[in-house]
């Protein structure tokens, strides 16, 4: 079921009338969880199994750790939990990419093996809810958060709708504590519910399938035609954009779909293009899934508190597994050690060049701004290709003055205004938040920008293109 659809809108009406009108808060978490389940069958109803799964494993899991003292039983218990939720997770997800790699490497040695096509259907989402469920268990085990005493709030905790498929990830001290009293929200959070949503419709509907991903399929899709310099990065710079306003549209819709209902979510996006360099950017981008990767991988094996080598070697370790995480690909793990040698020369620079005084200035600072959005676009050459050989092709491309030209001037026009827009946009709000910034504008000019987008959704009718990060 997508946010983008005529579905959801009906399915999402009858939740908040039956969340309105039922007294019990007991009776309305239950409905919630009902309703959750009902959203995550609409794409397979026997992958709600799965769900049971972790839930039920996660939920013992943690009961017993919370009982336990002694340390190597609350080792096996840590490891039932993570042996499970991760081998599902490395079933579903990397089962035919290990079998595909242990295939090649046995031809290496000459020998040959063809098993069985294993055609494994990727449940949606799992990726976001593994995650989310283990960083419970991994805080009961490191006795950073109780444990949770009711079933149905822990259910509730891994299932919520409105964030189970594509994040954000959600922490269970951030969550839980809200199931604990009625969640009613108040006119303005209602107010405010309706307008992340209509934003959020909007970066996708309009910006990311209307306007932008023509431009990246086609210079993405050229089949190995070697590509002119302007239409390659235009192409790329229309990713770049794309894949924001496609994934910030799916979490800023989840935020305001759950303060419809009186929940908080975190914020996954805080204008990632305006970052001045990369441990920045990952401070605004996908922040809940950096966020877990710097809290349960990064700081256990070490952070930075065991010299400049165990720090450059944390870093390169854990965006691999982040780049492992996107995806059951090469290009993936790729995309993710790219960023990993970003973050490794800027920590080296930071040593080397301390305080740098240009680096305060304004124009300083617009200009680091410029280069790290010119070399996080470039990273997503990987993110986009499909393949290592379509990667250099683009790649080539960036630098090629003879290539083919492919996408029209009106085309060409359209990507560099949105994107020209879009970093606009994300450099006046990168040290304020978006309700901040809105609230300081004039009322009219707020009716003017929700009925503008509203007008945007309505001539664009909708659509119904799923959200990239449901592959993930």
């Amino acid at each position: 079921m997508l946010f983008n659809s005529l579905t959801f809108v009906v399915f999402f009406a009858v939740i908040l009338g039956l969340h309105y009108t039922v007294s019990s808060w007991r009776i309305q978490k239950s409905i919630l969880l009902i309703a959750s389940y009902l959203f995550y069958a609409a794409w397979n109803p026997p992958f709600v199994i799965l769900l049971w799964i972790s839930t039920l494993v996660d939920w013992y899991a943690a009961k017993a750790l919370a009982k336990e003292e002694v340390q190597i039983k609350r080792r096996i218990l840590l490891s039932i939990s993570l042996g499970v939720n991760l081998g599902l997770l490395g079933f579903f997800k990397y089962g035919e990419f290990l079998l595909e790699n242990f295939i090649e490497l046995l031809n290496l040695f000459g020998l040959s093996y063809t098993p069985q096509k294993l055609d494994i259907i990727l449940p949606v989402g799992i990726s976001f809810y593994t995650f989310q469920t283990l960083s419970y268990t991994l805080d009961v085990y490191f006795k950073k958060a109780e444990r949770c005493h009711s079933f149905l709030d822990f259910a509730l905790y891994v299932t919520f709708f409105p964030q189970l498929v594509a994040g954000p990830i959600v922490r269970a001290k951030d969550f839980l504590p809200q199931c604990e009293e009625p969640k009613r929200a108040t006119r303005d959070q209602f107010g405010w519910g309706l307008y992340f949503v209509t934003l959020g419709l909007f970066q996708k509907v309009v910006l990311a399938d209307g306007m932008l991903s023509s431009a990246a399929d086609t210079v993405f899709n050229s089949k190995g035609e070697s590509l002119y310099i302007v239409d390659a990065w235009l192409g790329l710079l229309a990713f770049s954009a794309q894949i924001f306003c496609d994934f910030a549209g799916y979490s800023t819709c989840a935020i305001g779909v759950a303060l419809c209902l009186g929940f908080i979510l975190p914020d996954n996006f805080r204008s990632p293009y305006a970052a001045i360099g990369f441990s920045d950017f990952w401070r605004r981008w996908h922040i809940t899934l950096s966020s877990w990767l710097r809290d349960y991988l990064y700081i256990p094996m070490g952070g930075n508190r065991h010299g400049t080598s165990r720090t450059l070697l944390n870093l390169m370790f854990t965006m691999f597994i982040g780049g492992l995480w996107h995806g059951a690909s090469w290009t993936f793990i790729a995309w993710g050690i790219l960023h990993a040698v970003y973050l490794v020369i800027e920590h080296l620079l930071r040593q080397k060049f301390p305080d740098v005084q240009w680096v305060k200035a304004k124009a300083g600072r617009l200009f680091l701004t410029g280069i790290t959005f010119i070399l996080v676009s470039i990273s997503w050459v990987f993110f986009r290709a499909g393949d290592f050989p379509a990667a250099w092709m683009m790649l080539g491309s960036l630098f090629n003055f003879n290539g083919v030209q492919l996408l029209p001037t009106l085309e060409m026009i359209q990507v560099t205004l949105v994107v020209g827009a879009l970093l606009g946009t994300h450099w006046y709000l990168h040290e304020k938040r978006l309700e901040h910034a809105m609230q300081e504008m004039p009322a009219w000019w707020v009716v003017v920008i929700w009925t503008a987008m509203l007008f945007g959704l309505i001539i664009m009718q909708g659509g119904a293109n799923a959200f990239i990060y449901f592959q993930f």
